[in-house]
């Protein structure tokens, strides 16, 4: 087993995979991993397995597996029993069920490819009995027979050419040929640079065009970069909304949460998916299978002609009055016990009708509910990307509804507080008026009552002597800091002068000293050469 897992590791690692394990990281994935791993290593021999398992489910990895392995014809060890343990284990994705698989595939890949290649178009396509009747279907089988057969002598010979390879003539001639496409290709180059060495500034054209050159591989570099993220970015928006829709339904069932509700549903669940696997879906099987062997019946049978047709229409006239006999009949008896047993009959039919109804529309509702739940999701994937928002949902909505209405009732207190400023701000600028109204006629009575004493202008003189103090005052205090103000910068000069009269003593001192010492030297007649 260590030895298998060996050359396991070893080959994964080398090309194409290039996946860099050792024995203990690869002994240590994961199920998925490992079902992964394998689906690569189908993928390099058939590039249609090229998926990622995480898309799909796992009987769809299972069954695409088992038919890849199918038509490579490999064979597990057992029997009938480990056959369905393999099965088990490559959908649980088994060590012991992968190793061996992987050991197989890794042995003869080159073998393993041409295998997938020629089962592409040598799996015959196998068409019932009952098709093959008809001229066309026959015909267009045969053609397919032969193009089979066709391809198969194509691929003998091109396996023979590819094994015999050619002979040294031809391959000297070959050789020759190219040499003198070679020297032609040579003298057309050094053409082309003659003629273009005559242009002005050739060089800055070369390096142009050769920028040019680059720039354009870059550009479609940088598309097929493109196209892959888009691919990536779409895979993982199919993700994403596969996640959502899990976590929803995750939410709604814990939500739900309570063991009476839980068993209930179930209950509901079961008795729904019993009723349709028991009653509707085997009569809806048996009826398909009625029309199947009806169609097949009349298929069989040879082309009718005009007088088959009358002759099946007269039986048709002959059976409808026999049952019209037999009603006539059936009334007149009108047995009570019989017709008692027919109105239960009716109501018996009429409830199977109704429920067959409804279990029909709880189906429609159910896919319906399916398709709008993924058209919600669609809409708010366009809602992300236009406006870069997520939509809100289930408890975040309420909980933003509920943070409305709380906005909702400050809001209206806001706009009542203001509404009340409002009708205040009204009023007392209806008081403001007044007062003004009423102060204009005191002052036109207060100038009459001036012009009846003689003294007219006494207010507006008084009004002036008061308006004159008051400047006055202003006008004192203003003096009053501008003194403050130079009594203080005198203060500050005094201070600045006596500080300097202090630097300057000693310096006064010792120019004093020189003094007496230029004195003494003019005296002593030696004072210049000392």
């Amino acid at each position: 087993m260590s030895d298998q897992i060996k050359f396991i590791v070893d080959s994964l690692n080398k090309e194409p995979f290039r996946k860099n394990y050792n024995l203990i990281t690869f002994d240590s994935l994961e199920p998925m991993q490992l079902l992964q791993v394998l689906s690569d290593v189908l993928a390099e021999i058939d590039p249609k397995q090229l998926v990622d398992i995480r898309e799909e489910m796992p009987e769809q990895t299972a069954k695409r597996m088992l038919n890849l392995l199918g038509i490579l014809k490999y064979k597990p060890s057992g029997n009938a029993t480990d056959m369905s343990t393999f099965r088990q284990g490559l959908v649980i994705g088994s060590k012991p069920v992968i190793y061996p698989v992987l050991h197989w595939l890794l042995q003869r890949p080159n073998e393993l490819k041409k295998r997938a290649y020629l089962a592409r178009f040598l799996i015959k396509l196998e068409v019932p009995t009952e098709f093959l009747q008809d001229e066309t279907v026959a015909d267009t089988n045969k053609q397919y027979e032969e193009l089979m057969e066709t391809f198969k002598t194509l691929h003998k010979e091109y396996e023979q050419l590819k094994t015999s390879g050619f002979s040294t003539a031809e391959i000297r001639k070959d050789i020759s040929a190219m040499e003198e496409e070679k020297d032609q290709l040579i003298k057309r180059v050094e053409h082309l640079k003659k003629r273009v060495e005559t242009a002005q500034n050739h060089q800055w054209m070369l390096k142009i065009a050769r920028q040019f050159r680059v720039e354009k591989e870059r550009e479609e570099y940088l598309a097929q970069q493109k196209q892959e993220q888009k691919n990536q970015l779409f895979h993982a928006v199919q993700r994403l909304q596969r996640v959502q829709n899990q976590l929803k339904g995750m939410r709604q069932t814990a939500a739900d949460a309570k063991p009476e509700s839980l068993m209930k549903r179930l209950e509901e669940e079961i008795k729904f998916n019993l009723y349709m696997v028991t009653e509707k879906f085997p009569k809806e099987i048996e009826n398909k299978k009625k029309e199947l062997h009806f169609l097949q019946k009349v298929v069989s049978e040879p082309a009718m002609g005009h007088s088959d047709l009358l002759e099946l229409e007269s039986k048709i006239n002959e059976i409808n009055t026999e049952v019209n006999q037999l009603i006539e009949k059936k009334v007149m008896r009108n047995e009570p016990i019989e017709g008692k047993l027919s109105l239960y009959r009716q109501q018996a039919s009429i409830i199977s009708r109704k429920k067959e109804a409804k279990a029909e529309e709880l189906q429609e509702a159910k896919e319906k509910l399916a398709s709008l739940e993924r058209e919600a999701s669609v809409k708010r994937n366009q809602t992300r990307e236009f406006d870069g928002t997520e939509v809100l949902k289930g408890d975040e909505f309420k909980r933003y509804v509920n943070k409305l209405r709380s906005k909702s009732t400050v809001f209206k207190k806001k706009h009542q507080i203001i509404a009340e400023l409002k009708a205040e701000f009204g009023l007392l600028q209806r008081t403001e008026e007044l007062l003004k109204q009423r102060h204009e006629n005191i002052q036109q009575q207060l100038e009459t009552m001036e012009e009846k004493k003689g003294v007219s202008g006494y207010s507006y003189t008084q009004e002036e002597l008061e308006r004159v103090s008051a400047l006055k005052s202003e006008v004192d205090e203003m003096k009053g800091r501008t003194l403050d103000d130079m009594s203080e910068m005198v203060k500050k000069l005094n201070s600045l002068v006596s500080e300097k009269k202090s630097a300057l003593v000693s310096v006064i001192k010792e120019l004093r000293q020189l003094r007496q010492k230029c004195q003494m030297a003019s005296i002593n007649p030696h004072c210049e050469k000392s």
